[in-house]
């Protein structure tokens, strides 16, 4: 009896172990796409990954299934079929090849493009005219709720390698190197695979009121970016810049521009299609559209698109490229493809969107593989109870994402791992016992954080000194200066920051300081500024400065922007001790609240000389003022330098209301007085791939009667380096205003003029058209020359150089500029219109500007 029972027990584990291994297999059967027959010794192979195997006499084949793996069909004779392995992919498949004589037809079909193209009675316009009336019953935004997990993995790579660049340079030095070498399956070239992240979110969605959340449950990133403190930089970067494509939205985002969807609104009007096959993907019978834009050095695909043939006008498949004549930088190909499967309630949704990028920056620079693989699957949707989505941020990270263990990735992991990407752990330690590493990465950091730590990647460091280009630099009052800088960091206390800098005036040798301290109400990971900021903050300063110099987006000692375009011969002293609550919402609104004390000391041609002739020039003033602000901008993405915290996607609005109140008497301030600041921003895309017309708008009133230090002046930018959100040919403190209102506009034409002209469009220049107008008005109470206020011992005398606006005459300056000059430099032209008769005014000027855009 116990004999049988062990049979009957070694009976079912083989039984059990055939059926596990028939599920990790795909089999089926190849043939012919015309005439059903089959296919002997057909290929099946997943490139790059050294496994392949061959069909019989009859066709039939049986091969491993590996997840997200990109299985390749080939035959002699016939056009090879690539399928996206993935959970919705059958056991069993049958392969139709479609033989190369279909090639010659598809030629002759393409021969006919080159004829006049027209909309009109065109059977592949009026086709897709149904299918872009369609997609909104084919979109998953028609749903009230739903909810689904998506897997996404990222990876960059050394691309394009060969035989002979495996036995020179950095691979002849470190032959280890040539070990974690391997075959892309994407592109079938040799890459060196140097970072991958990967991430598991589930994502919901409510229609009414509309809110879209992601919940990230795992996370992992492994690779060279490790070794930097803010390697996250390059992981959010690349996925704002290689965002998701979702072909239902009107315009796709990509690479930072809006590229026209293929079934977008301007679809027709922007793309030409041309109706080339109808075949099988799958088991679906599909209709095949090609399409190109117009003008191909426009920002546009072109590619394939797939829609059922059951009257639905689902499209089941596509597939992305830019032409080679695009005008988009650095990018020698893309690859996008999108999948759609039909789900249970007979939705067909998009399950697999595979991106890949081949980037060259020069020739004689390595080129890089950028990998995104994206699998979406458990759609769900029914209703989402409220309290899902009540106090939660558009994007939260589970506080263990990022410690899940290999259990959760192999249950989680739709995309298996190449032999590189999971040796990526030996791949660091090698690199780090080569001898040279530590100063090498010390120069990296230096080069690409601006900032040296004092730690290892052992022993993260507790304090960091820098920002590096601020050491030394230059102005009127203290010729050269020199400056050392550092702050604390997470490491040290994740709650308690210390920073600050001390510099030194060469030509008055003064000694100058910043201290501040910063306690964070949340645990930071590294810095303070990390979303949501929630700090109280005391700073005390003494330093010298231009009035513009709080208008400049980087910092005043930056070496760079230190040196001026016009003559200065204006600065303040200042002394300040600040306290500071900020606090921001998850759903992105900023409130702010601060008391400081000023005290500041004239430098140079100016003084604070009051009217009344009978008081002494006052040697320092000193103002007290509390402030609250509020700032919303809901849709605002960042990421954190060491400096500073930076937004990542320029399309995200923002308003912000502030106003300040003076208090005299208190903390030895001098002066009642009340000043209300508001501003906004927003970008604009144009359609037909006119570019973006950015828009800031900005409005303030001082309310009281003040000496003219707390006058309102302009934004003015006096460096040579450009800034879009300051005037260009404004000096130094020349108009002074107690009510201004100013208007910035930007239009970024992204080369749309310059590609239609011969000589021009080699170069890929890009349009550049801006203009800029300021309202300024001096109210009778604020005005020095009015006789009314002779005597006054709160007006004090302008200084040389400072006027008076028309209140009828706004202040206007255009600027004409050229774009991706090298692919990286901006040369602008800029005028002023009016006010030319002011002493010091320049009618004309140039501005520069470094700006690596795709």
């Amino acid at each position: 009896m116990r004999q049988q029972t062990k049979r009957y027990i070694v009976f079912l584990w083989a039984l059990t172990m055939t059926f596990c291994t028939a599920l990790a297999q795909i089999t089926g059967v190849v043939v012919d796409a015309e005439d059903g027959a089959p296919v002997p010794y057909a290929s099946a192979m997943y490139k790059g990954n050294k496994v392949a195997v061959a069909s019989d006499a009859n066709g039939k084949f049986s091969i491993p299934r590996h997840m997200g793996w990109r299985l390749t069909f080939s035959s002699v004779g016939y056009q090879q079929q690539v399928i996206n392995v993935g959970p919705s992919t059958p056991n069993y498949l049958v392969i139709r090849l479609k033989p190369e004589s279909r090639k010659l037809q598809e030629v002759t079909v393409k021969s006919k493009k080159k004829s006049r193209y027209k909309r009109k009675d065109n059977p592949a316009v009026d086709f897709m005219r149904k299918v872009i009336a369609a997609k909104k019953k084919n979109d998953i935004h028609k749903h009230d709720y739903f909810r689904y997990t998506n897997y996404q993995k990222l990876s960059v790579a050394l691309n394009d390698l060969n035989s002979d660049d495996l036995q020179k340079g950095l691979f002849k030095r470190y032959p280890w190197l040539v070990g974690h070498v391997e075959v892309s399956q994407y592109n079938d070239k040799l890459v060196l695979p140097l970072t991958m992240n990967e991430t598991v979110s589930e994502r919901l969605y409510r229609k009414q009121p509309k809110r879209e959340l992601t919940h990230i449950t795992g996370k992992q990133s492994i690779g060279l970016n490790d070794l930097f403190q803010t390697g996250d930089i390059v992981t959010t970067l690349i996925k704002d810049i290689f965002s998701d494509v979702d072909i239902y939205d009107d315009y796709i985002m990509l690479l930072r521009h809006k590229f026209s969807s293929p079934i977008g609104r301007d679809a027709i009007q922007f793309y030409r299609f041309y109706l080339t096959d109808t075949l099988y993907i799958g088991h679906d019978q599909c209709i095949q559209l090609d399409f190109v834009a117009n003008n191909q050095q426009d920002f546009g695909f072109r590619g394939r698109i797939y829609v059922l043939t059951d009257g639905s006008y689902q499209v089941k498949r596509c597939e992305l490229t830019f032409p080679k004549t695009n005008d988009v930088n650095w990018v020698d190909g893309l690859q996008c493809m999108q999948e759609f499967t039909k789900q249970p309630n007979g939705d067909w949704l998009l399950t697999i969107d595979d991106m890949i990028v081949e980037l060259a920056v020069t020739d004689f620079m390595a080129k890089a593989l950028v990998t995104r693989t994206t699998r979406y699957k458990d759609f769900d949707f029914s209703p989402i109870a409220a309290k899902e989505f009540r106090n939660k941020a558009d994007e939260e990270t589970d506080a263990e994402a990022a410690y899940r263990d290999s259990t959760f990735w192999a249950q989680h992991r739709e995309v298996e791992l190449s032999a590189s990407e999971k040796a990526m752990g030996s791949f660091l330690d090698e690199i780090e016992q080569q001898k040279g590493y530590k100063i090498a990465i010390l120069v990296l950091k230096a080069l690409f954080e601006n900032y040296l730590e004092t730690g290892t990647r052992e022993r993260p460091s507790k304090f960091d000194v820098g920002p590096l280009n601020t050491s030394v630099s230059q102005n009127f009052y203290d010729g050269l200066r020199l400056r050392l800088s550092g702050q604390t960091t997470a490491n040290l206390n994740p709650h308690l920051f210390l920073k600050g800098y001390y510099a030194y005036g060469t030509r008055h040798h003064d000694h100058y300081y910043n201290a501040e301290m910063t306690y964070s109400l949340r645990r930071c990971e590294y810095l303070p500024q990390e979303f949501p900021v929630r700090n109280i903050s005391f700073s005390s300063k003494r330093d010298v400065a231009l009035p513009s110099d709080k208008y400049i987006s980087t910092d005043k000692d930056n070496v760079f922007s230190s040196f001026k375009v016009h003559e200065i011969d204006k600065m303040l002293m200042y002394n300040t001790q600040q306290l500071t609550f900020d606090y921001e919402t998850l759903r992105r609104t900023r409130f702010t609240a601060s008391l400081k004390t000023e005290k500041i000391t004239p430098k140079g041609n100016i003084a604070f000389q009051p009217l009344n002739t009978s008081l002494a020039p006052l040697p320092t003033m000193r103002y007290t003022e509390g402030t609250v602000g509020v700032r919303i901008a809901p849709k605002e993405r960042f990421f954190n330098t060491k400096q500073r915290r930076r937004t990542t996607n320029k399309d995200a609005w923002y308003v912000s209301l502030q106003h300040t109140t003076g208090f005299n008497h208190f903390i030895g301030g001098q002066y009642d007085y009340n000043f209300t600041e508001v501003e906004g921003y927003r970008r604009n895309w144009l359609p037909m791939s006119w570019g973006h017309l950015d828009v800031r708008l900005k409005a303030g009133v001082q309310w009281n009667q003040v000496p003219y230090p707390l006058l309102i002046m302009p934004q003015a930018n006096l460096s040579y380096i450009h800034n879009f959100a300051a005037f260009s040919m404004i000096n130094n403190m020349e108009f002074l205003n107690d009510r201004y209102a100013s208007l910035m506009l930007t239009w970024e034409l992204d080369g749309k003029i310059f590609n239609r002209i011969p000589l021009l469009k080699k170069l890929k220049w890009r349009e550049l058209l801006e203009l800029k107008g300021l309202w300024g008005h001096l109210s009778n109470k604020n005005n020095p020359y009015m006789a009314e206020n002779a005597g006054s011992s709160v007006l004090m005398h302008f200084p040389e150089g400072s006027y008076i606006m028309d209140g009828k005459k706004p202040y206007i300056e255009y600027g004409l500029g050229i774009q991706n000059i090298f692919h990286l430099f901006q040369v602008e032209y800029v005028r002023r219109v009016n006010y030319l008769d002011l002493p010091g005014a320049h009618k004309h000027g140039i501005r520069v500007l470094i700006v690596p855009t795709f």
